[in-house]
């Protein structure tokens, strides 16, 4: 099997590919998702509350997207508790960047959320693939065949 000059088989690529045209796909699914669900919420509650309840929810759909589409790999509880670790960093890159959208840029608030989410996704894309790939070490230095049978 060749290898890539990093040591790695050169497979590993190609599915890094599919997993990257996957994690796009989820990821516009995902970004509709919470972009309806803002939506939605936006005239119940301030915008911010209604963008951050937004996020939780839809991250728990893109928990679900990821383990079963882009990375083909089983949910389990310690994954789905791992997961939010993912969006962290890109929480706080959209927070900032809508904060700084609508209050310094006078950017509309229907508007400013989809900008601030598309600064925030390789971040996010670096981490889950850290803790939901299968075969590689998870956030706590386990493989993936030591944890527990338990699903979500």
């Amino acid at each position: 099997m060749s290898r890539t000059t990093d040591g790695r088989p050169a497979t590993d690529r190609k599915t890094q590919l599919g997993q990257i045209v996957r994690f796009g796909l989820v990821g516009g699914v995902n970004t509709g998702t919470f972009y309806v669900l803002y939506l939605l919420l936006h005239p119940w509650m301030p915008y911010f509350a209604a963008y951050s309840l937004a996020f939780v929810l839809a991250m728990v759909g893109s928990f679900f997207m990821n383990t079963y589409f882009t990375y083909r790999t089983r949910p389990t509880w310690k994954k789905f508790l791992l997961f939010p670790l993912t969006n962290i960093t890109n929480f706080v890159v959209q927070s900032v960047g809508l904060y700084a959208l609508v209050s310094w840029a006078g950017m509309n608030t229907k508007i400013a959320p989809l900008v601030a989410a598309v600064v925030a996704i390789p971040f996010t894309f670096v981490i889950s693939r850290k803790i939901l790939i299968p075969g590689t070490a998870d956030a706590a230095g386990e493989p993936e065949q030591a944890q527990s049978a338990s699903t979500v």
